[in-house]
């Protein structure tokens, strides 16, 4: 039978994160035959809130961060769920905007480890500690779920919950070995978190694809489009945008995350039936903040100020999201003509494809391969950056030191590829501090 070690006692956050680590065979393991019984011996199946459920490649992070913000100014009672964390464990689980403490995590631990054990099953990783997330929810009696799905959908523990709400914010090509290698094969994926008479709410650039169509006319769900139903725009004062769908205009402030993905917050919460002022819309924007996302930060280095963007973009579609904002921030702020990259990414993702995106943008790259199992070995990253101008170093943190030290007024550093590259850099600077 499945190996069980003995039930831990302890109050250290860490030993659990480890011990989920290594009580299932595999880090990812799809489907929810196992999860399911022990979701239903810990009552979370059917909250007694609303549930508003995000999908997508690219954008859930932004998405799930501003429809909680707008729904924490609203004054309700919201529990946000994301993944993954960048740098603290308790990122992923939020109450009223802030992350939960390391003790209401362990509770949440024993209890989902005695369910599994009354159910005599193992869960991965991502299974415990999501189901965590959902027994914390329960206790505080949170008004509104909002649930960030960490790989495709359908199978993914998330959907063990049935939403209220399904947003599916774009398609992109990523985890192809896990969710099948065309659009339409991720779509179906992502299309799995559809119920029957719900609203679903799709923000992709892109065409809509056949299969969530497909899906939402099965399950009789009300689908809205971005570029269809619903519709942005940016307005001349480079302070406020417009949204507009059938029954609502609204003029809104700009916030710090990308317009793709706070219209498709704004027009899930309109199609939640939830009582959203325009204010709070307004407030949630202004105030939704996300580790990673086109994060600008001032670094103070030998009395100079550093200006450093952050981006988590790790395949093709989400480097296409950042080139956006950063051409866009360029136009706004003359004075930085050149861009110096600290780079490295996953051996798994599309290197080459994501430095072609950038070669035209970045003047110089600082390489290192990351200390993570799945890192892109140095020579790996080389050859997807052939013919770029290139410095190698041992770590992603003698990289930046490298890049604070050498770049002049002109020049902003951009810290991109991976979360993993992100997470290196920020311990460098926590240690700095």
């Amino acid at each position: 039978m499945n190996n069980h070690p003995a039930p831990l006692k302890t109050d250290d956050l860490n030993t659990w994160l480890n011990y989920w680590s290594h009580v299932h065979v595999t880090g990812i393991d799809l489907g929810l035959e196992r999860v399911i019984p022990v979701a239903e011996q810990l009552g979370v199946m059917r909250p007694n809130a609303k549930v508003l459920t995000v999908a997508g490649t690219n954008g859930k992070g932004s998405t799930t961060t501003t429809l909680a913000a707008i729904l924490n100014a609203q004054g309700l009672n919201v529990g946000l769920y994301q993944s993954p964390h960048i740098y603290r464990f308790n990122e992923r689980v939020k109450l009223a905007g802030q992350e939960v403490d390391d003790q209401t995590l362990i509770d949440a631990f024993v209890e989902v480890d005695q369910a599994r054990r009354i159910c005599d099953l193992s869960l991965s990783f991502f299974e415990a500690t999501t189901l965590a997330a959902f027994v914390i929810f329960k206790q505080k009696q949170c008004d509104v779920w909002v649930l960030e799905v960490g790989l495709g959908g359908r199978l993914d523990v998330v959907n063990v919950i049935d939403p209220d709400v399904a947003v599916i914010t774009n398609i992109g090509l990523d985890h192809t070995d896990w969710l099948g290698d065309t659009i339409e094969k991720i779509a179906f994926e992502k299309a799995g978190i559809i119920r029957a008479n719900i609203p679903v709410v799709f923000g992709g650039q892109q065409s809509l694809p056949q299969a969530i169509q497909d899906k939402a006319t099965e399950c009789n769900a009300t689908l809205y489009a971005l570029n269809r139903d619903y519709f942005y725009h940016d307005t001349q004062d480079g302070k406020t945008w417009d949204f507009a769908s059938s029954g609502v205009t609204l003029k809104l402030p700009l916030g710090q995350l990308a317009l793709d993905n706070i219209s498709t917050a704004v027009a899930a919460i309109l199609a939640s039936g939830l009582n959203v002022s325009q204010q709070a819309m307004a407030q949630g924007i202004e105030t939704a903040q996300l580790q990673g996302r086109f994060e600008i930060r001032k670094i103070h280095y030998k009395s100079q100020e550093k200006t450093v963007i952050f981006d988590a973009g790790h395949n093709p579609h989400g480097v296409e999201f950042l080139l956006k904002q950063l051409r866009k921030f360029l136009e706004y702020n003359k004075q930085y003509t050149e861009v110096v990259s600290v780079f490295s990414m996953l051996s798994d993702k599309d290197i080459e494809s994501v430095v072609k995106l950038l070669k035209n943008t970045v003047l110089k790259w600082k390489i290192a391969p990351l200390t993570v199992a799945r890192a892109a070995p140095m020579e790996q990253l080389v050859a997807g950056l052939q013919n770029e101008t290139v410095e190698k170093f041992e770590s992603v943190q003698a990289a930046f030191q490298s890049a604070l030290a050498e770049t002049n007024n002109n020049q902003l550093i951009l810290v991109c590829g991976s979360f993993h590259t992100l997470e290196a850099v920020w311990e460098y600077l926590e240690e700095c501090q």
